[in-house]
């Protein structure tokens, strides 16, 4: 510590450490860069995984149920609570990436379901276990995207029936 002659309080030096990823990596020759597409290797990966994403989800989808048993028993106790938002919100985040966008809606509707009920104190037992079943039977059934019209209804009624209990918590 150095200290400066015209006080005892230490000076101070700030040392800038260089990050240079580009020593971290292999540089493509001209050929090479001109033949790699990052995003053609990415979507390669992703099609390599995509017939493991139905038992991910199924998963998931085990975890979210047991996560809501455990908060229905406990009336939504904290640490029942947090892990069924915690399942829920996972959900949200990985259902569009593994193949079902509908199911991501449910989740999203569910965490904001959550939300709201916490903040009002007051859980919607029955409704909170519509949205797990719902998640449960879209990946049962392979209720995928908007071309499942029957998913797409189940969506859009979980979705009205929260509105109420949503809408407060947004004022």
């Amino acid at each position: 510590m150095a200290f400066s002659s015209s006080s005892d309080k230490p000076s101070q030096e700030h040392i800038r450490v260089p990050n240079d990823l580009s020593k971290k990596v292999r540089k493509l020759t001209a050929v090479e860069a001109a033949k790699f597409d990052p995003v053609k290797a990415a979507e390669e990966a992703v099609q390599k995984l995509s017939d493991k994403f139905e038992s991910w989800m199924g998963t998931e989808v085990d975890s979210l149920k047991k996560a809501n048993q455990a908060a229905q028993t406990s009336d939504f106790a904290e640490e029942g609570y947090d892990a069924l938002f915690r399942c829920a919100h996972d959900i949200k985040g990985q259902a569009e990436t593994l193949g079902f966008p509908l199911v991501g809606r449910v989740a999203n509707n569910l965490t904001l379901l959550l939300v709201a009920a916490k903040e009002q104190e007051t859980y919607p037992k029955e409704l909170i276990s519509q949205h797990v079943d719902a998640i449960n039977a879209m990946i049962s059934e392979d209720a995928r995207d908007d071309t499942n019209q029957l998913g797409v209804t189940l969506v859009e009624r979980l979705e009205e029936a929260s509105e109420p209990l949503t809408q407060r918590s947004d004022s």
